[in-house]
């Protein structure tokens, strides 16, 4: 049987172990993107490996996520990260120059190559054919110290796209029903590769859409093959020289198949407060909305804002709400001023934020306390708008105009005709955001700030843990929920101490004084447990206040190897409730069972009870484990002290 393209990729750039299904492989990596929120942390853990340059081909990172500077701490991380690429050879993409996903998708991206980056949705680069793949700083450090970067190998999913989008629906529907289907947890371990007749009636900018939020899935990523399509989009950028063919052979064999008749399909809508909480937008047509936003890296390509546009043309946004709007790049701004777009987007009362993540991140337009804001973006998790108890629906470019119009959730298909919409066969170009690295890299000084603090310490795990259950959390736990982000806790990202001040601010906003008082102890989970954003901080931060190991039914893949990476043991227990907060236990023997594949019991002093633990680690984590995080592991591997 033949492979999918998935498989082939992994093929290609197989650096270590064998594709075997379950088994971990490291795979060899081509470019790296980092992001600022992520990126200081990225940069301090490379500088102290002591390599002069990056050892892969390209590394980039965006200024999108710390752009308010309303203090020193973000525009001293903009130098630092600058002055980091500037001496180690990284390009550096300015601040409002575009938010990573799309600058990267219009600039780098080229089909058949790999891709890692320090933020979860990574993945968007599938639409060009790219296997990329969301990961924490740490990882993408080693990588760019030539490392390669370790994943279990996927099961790959077939997703058969037939037919094609009727009026009024669009790219975004197509994910939020595979959202609907298969939940924020039916990606696990899986890479989605989309394939089918309706391909050819799907540009890239609407496999963006898809590939973007196949993370919402809990997917490794999301791939489609590179096709005409592909090959229009790179010559539009003038990079058609970048195209090559690529796809599934005809004859692939998957691991599981699963069927979209777009023609079926209608206006979907993400209820507060999860990705995969939807419904038909008919079913809760008529509800009251406070405030719209269109744009974050998912949609505010130039197809979804000018769809925008063409909507709200000659007409003016309801008095009660407000409507935001953020292009993806400054590319893509350039290209909606040329053609007018801006000026019917502001005539009709829209706010033109910068180009930057802004909103999807809590940076600014928080919406009213009470009030629903309906949102272009990929990610609904609670208190993430800035605005506690908040309610934020997840929908299309299309379904957002048509609820500035009315002031309501309106099913789209109630205003008419469709605006008929062409991309251009030849976008203008705008490059100049770009800072290539200099011949005299090693010679730059790296610009250093009080806000900037290296990362704690890891310790190896201990051989026996004790300490109180210090939170006790249930299903789908999010990494916004145990390190939020928000215009009052982004700029801390370079400095642990003071954000850890932050942990879990929305469960129990006393977790870090009782963690500090009951010196450290446990978290305790559900299923999929740290979903969400790749941030490393919500390990970090858990381990500096003395967290000793995270007991859940299951975790996500990207969290999950974030706490392995700091020392922090993700074990796995069938019975979390059998770990009440406030219970004290005790794990003897830990290094020896991890170490042996021995059984490791949990031993609940308070109830005189003892529950049996797993892992789904690899012998590299656990090794890892023992020595005290990735870094170390790094340094002992390459013999440095």
């Amino acid at each position: 049987m033949g492979e999918p393209l998935t498989r082939k990729i992994i093929r290609d750039h197989l650096a270590e172990g064998e594709m075997a299904p379950g088994k971990e492989i490291g795979l060899r990596i081509d470019q790296c993107l980092i992001q600022d929120a992520t990126g200081t942390m990225v940069w301090q853990q490379f500088h102290s490996f002591g390599l002069p340059r990056i050892r892969v081909p390209l590394a980039c990172t965006y200024v999108d996520h710390n752009m308010l500077q309303t203090s020193f701490e973000n525009p001293d991380d903009h130098l630092f990260l600058q002055s980091m690429c500037a001496r180690h050879g990284a390009v550096f993409s300015r601040p409002g120059n575009g938010i990573s996903h799309f600058a990267h998708l219009e600039r780098f991206d080229r089909p058949g190559e790999t891709l890692l980056g320090s933020d979860s949705h990574t993945c968007t680069a599938g639409a060009l054919g790219m296997l990329a793949i969301g990961t924490g700083g740490a990882e993408v450090a080693a990588a760019m110290a030539g490392e390669p970067f370790y994943v279990k190998i996927p099961r790959v999913v077939k997703v058969n796209l037939t037919g094609r989008l009727p009026p009024w629906v669009s790219a975004k529907d197509v994910i939020l029903e595979l959202l609907r289907r298969l939940t924020v947890k039916g990606g696990v371990n899986k890479v989605m590769e989309y394939t089918g007749p309706a391909l050819q009636h799907l540009t890239v900018y609407e496999r963006s859409t898809i590939c973007n939020m196949t993370q919402e899935l809990g997917a490794t990523s999301g791939l489609f093959p590179s096709d005409e399509m592909s090959r229009r989009f790179l010559r539009s950028q003038d990079r058609e020289k970048d195209w090559r063919p690529l796809g599934p052979d005809p004859d692939a064999e998957y691991d599981e198949e699963i069927t979209v008749d777009l023609s079926t399909l209608e206006p979907l809508i993400a209820k507060p407060s999860s990705p995969d909480r939807v419904v038909p937008v008919r079913e809760v047509a008529g509800t009251p909305v406070r405030q719209v936003a269109v744009g974050s890296s998912v949609n505010s390509s130039y197809r979804d804002l000018m769809v925008v546009a063409r909507v709200l043309k000659g007409k003016h946004i309801h008095p009660n709400l407000h409507m935001v709007m953020s292009p993806g790049s400054r590319q893509i701004y350039i290209n909606m001023l040329e053609r007018g777009a801006i000026m019917d987007l502001i005539m009709a009362g829209v706010r033109d934020l910068e180009v930057a993540c802004g909103p999807c991140i809590g940076m600014g337009a928080a919406p009213p306390s009470g009030g629903n804001s309906l949102r272009t973006f990929n990610r609904n998790f609670p208190g993430r708008s800035g605005t506690p108890g908040d309610l934020v629906w997840l929908c299309s470019p299309e379904t957002a105009a048509a609820a500035a119009l009315t002031g309501a959730i309106t099913d789209p298909r109630t205003l008419g005709p469709a605006p008929d919409l062409q991309e251009p066969e030849r976008y203008i170009q705008y490059t100049e955001g770009f800072i290539h690295p200099p011949e005299n890299g090693p010679t730059i000084e790296v610009y250093r700030s009080p806000n900037i603090i290296p990362p704690p310490p890891v310790k190896p795990v201990a051989d026996t843990l004790q300490g109180e259950v210090l939170i006790h959390l249930g299903d789908n736990v999010s990494t916004d929920e145990i390190l939020p982000g928000g215009n009052d806790v982004l700029p801390y990202r370079s400095n642990i101490p003071k954000i850890s001040e932050y942990t879990f601010r929305d469960a129990d906003p006393t977790f870090p004084a009782r963690a500090r008082q009951k010196g450290g102890g446990f978290i305790v989970g559900g299923d999929n447990y740290g979903q969400g954003s790749s941030r490393e901080h919500a390990a970090i931060a858990p381990m500096h206040l003395g967290v000793r190991a995270v007991l859940a039914k299951s975790y996500a893949r990207i969290h999950e190897s974030n706490l392995v990476n700091f020392g922090i043991p993700p074990l796995r227990v069938a019975a979390p409730d059998a770990l009440p907060q406030g219970d004290r236990l005790e794990i003897t023997g830990l290094r020896r069972a991890l170490d042996k594949g021995e059984t490791i019991t949990i031993k609940n002093r308070t109830r005189k009870q003892e529950t049996p633990a797993t892992h789904a680690l690899s012998r590299r984590q656990i090794d890892m484990l023992l020595a005290g995080g990735l870094a170390n592991h790094l340094r002992k591997k390459w013999g440095m002290k």
